[in-house]
């Protein structure tokens, strides 16, 4: 046997099982059209009239001819069903299952197996999951599904049609690239939308930890101003309030995490060491916190649509601005000004300084560029004054119950954030 048919014969096992596995599910789904002996069939004849075609050299024409068959076969059954007036209505979904697991089965003879593979199992997990995506989509609101095509419209029809080249600036400026300041705006907005609708699944009355970590992904900042609003009328709320918003900052480093890994994944155990010593602390005091008095309850305040236009823009601006910034900074003033374009992009925002710092250790120093110990620094500048800005937002709308207790808690992942800059060794 030639290694040729050896892999016919992979192919058809591969397929056969493909077929087997979306047949089960329409099986158990009580399917009229097709189930668990016939979608196997279908599957093994798309791959083995992609094989004739291709020892024929048919061009495609024996692939076409059986696709028509097999939709003939299927609209026709359909129709007779239908004319039957039976009580299970098949729909379209069975017809396109077929079509589809006749084209992957065809798929496998020059395709990628991998990619069948994915198609072939991911429809079958589609299918079973119906009951859930049909749920999923009555609860979605008019908000929601505007927020889900509007990031639809930031992802797949402003991207691809933005330029993927640096703007020609004078040197240290010439750092902006549309398509790359673009793709970060994509990066935080999709975070964000995830975690959104992660928060509609959940409900509004969800535990103090989920509360916490979801308004962390979202938004930390808002999250404190909102829970610190609410314990002025009701003060006996303040030590969950104070336990949600130190989670929601503590959120704030894994969030800083992905998005390194994402952005500057070679980087990534270099930056990461660090960064995660004031989040192990944070981590700490929410246990010990957590054991001693966050065991009721929380209400997850409501959120605002994530993927607005207008803020992704803003974001994608000040993205630029402080790339920008930090370019000048260390061209103009060296190293150390760099500290102080962080400290103030930090105060409200973390994002954009961490996109920021983790680009640019893509170019090496004398590129322009920073090292991974100045960029783990700059990331770290900026924690600690989102950590004073967010102290002293809730100091100055909370009750006076939660001002202690969020100052004594935020300082714990501060100081780690401070000791590390001054005790890690370069």
């Amino acid at each position: 046997m030639d290694d040729e048919t050896i892999i016919l014969f992979q192919d058809l096992g591969i397929s056969l099982m493909l077929g087997m596995l979306v047949g089960l599910q329409r099986q158990r789904s009580n399917e009229l059209i097709a189930g668990l002996r016939t979608f196997p069939l279908i599957s093994v004849l798309g791959t083995l009239s992609a094989a004739i075609d291709v020892q024929v050299a048919a061009g495609g024409w024996v692939v076409a001819a059986g696709l028509l068959s097999i939709a003939a076969a299927a609209l026709t059954s359909h129709a007779l069903q239908f004319q039957a007036k039976l009580d299970a209505d098949p729909g379209m979904t069975s017809i396109v299952s077929i079509l589809l697991m006749y084209a992957v089965g065809a798929y496998l003879i020059q395709g990628d197996r991998s990619v069948a593979v994915a198609v072939g199992g991911g429809t079958a997990v589609l299918l079973q999951f119906k009951p859930e995506l049909h749920g999923f989509a009555q609860r979605l609101g008019d908000t929601d599904l505007r927020a889900i095509m509007t990031f639809v419209l930031i992802t797949c029809v402003v991207l691809p049609v933005l330029p993927n080249r640096t703007f020609d600036l004078p040197s240290p400026l010439n750092v902006l690239n549309p398509f790359e300041i673009w793709l970060m705006v994509v990066l935080i907005v999709g975070i964000s939308l995830g975690v959104f609708l992660i928060y509609k699944f959940l409900g509004k009355q969800v535990g103090v930890l989920l509360v916490g970590i979801l308004g962390g992904a979202i938004s930390s900042t808002a999250t404190t101003a909102s829970f610190a609003r609410r314990t002025r009328l009701s003060p006996a709320s303040a030590g969950m309030a104070a336990v949600v918003v130190l989670i929601a900052s503590t959120v704030v480093f894994v969030r800083v995490l992905i998005e390194v890994l994402v952005v500057a994944p070679t980087k990534f155990l270099e930056l990461a060491a660090p960064i995660s010593v004031p989040l192990l602390f944070g981590i700490g005091a929410i246990a010990f916190e957590w054991l001693r008095s966050a065991r009721d309850k929380g209400e997850m305040p409501e959120q605002k649509n994530p993927t607005e236009l207008p803020s992704a823009i803003v974001f994608g601006l000040l993205f630029a601005c402080v790339l920008m910034a930090l370019a000048a900074a260390k061209s103009y003033f060296g190293d150390r000004s760099m500290y102080v374009v962080a400290l103030l992009s930090g105060l409200t925002d973390m994002d954009a300084i961490t996109l920021s710092s983790a680009k640019l250790t893509r170019s090496a120093p004398e590129a322009g560029g920073i090292s991974s110990d100045t960029a783990w620094r700059l990331i770290l500048t900026a924690a600690m004054a989102n950590l004073v800005f967010k102290t002293m937002l809730a100091v100055s709308l909370g009750h006076r119950d939660l001002r202690w207790k969020v100052a004594r808690l935020l300082a714990i992942p501060c100081v780690a954030s401070g000791l590390t800059l001054l005790l890690w060794p370069e």
